[in-house]
């Protein structure tokens, strides 16, 4: 939600247009296709988090790894905010990938009715 919220009220308190500084993209879809499917499980959550989790660190890391390699990273408020946001987010999915991998077959099935 940092990706969103910050950058509204930011252009809030400068008289700018709501979504000036919102960077779109779909990634939003796939989370809550993911945190939908974790609530009503189906037979195939634990290797749709296992293999989003997974497809998300590799993407994290290799942004990373190009924003901290470069000569001089450009740390404006913009792409401080996205580093903030892709920490989060690159947290989450560790912490999912972490559960689904160790856990998965103690949690094959929903454990709230």
């Amino acid at each position: 939600m940092i990706k969103y919220i910050f950058p509204i009220v930011h252009a809030t308190a400068y008289g700018l247009p709501l979504t000036t500084h919102v960077a779109w993209d779909l990634w939003p879809v796939a989370h809550v296709w993911l945190a939908w499917v974790l609530l009503r499980w189906k037979t195939y959550t634990a290797w749709l988090a296992i293999v989003m989790s997974a497809v998300e660190i590799v993407i994290i890391v290799t942004l990373f790894y190009h924003f901290l390699s470069s000569p001089e990273p450009e740390w404006t408020i913009w792409r401080t905010n996205w580093f903030i946001n892709k920490i989060f987010v690159l947290s989450c999915f560790i912490l999912i990938l972490g559960t689904f991998a160790l856990r998965r077959k103690t949690i094959t099935t929903p454990s709230i009715p």
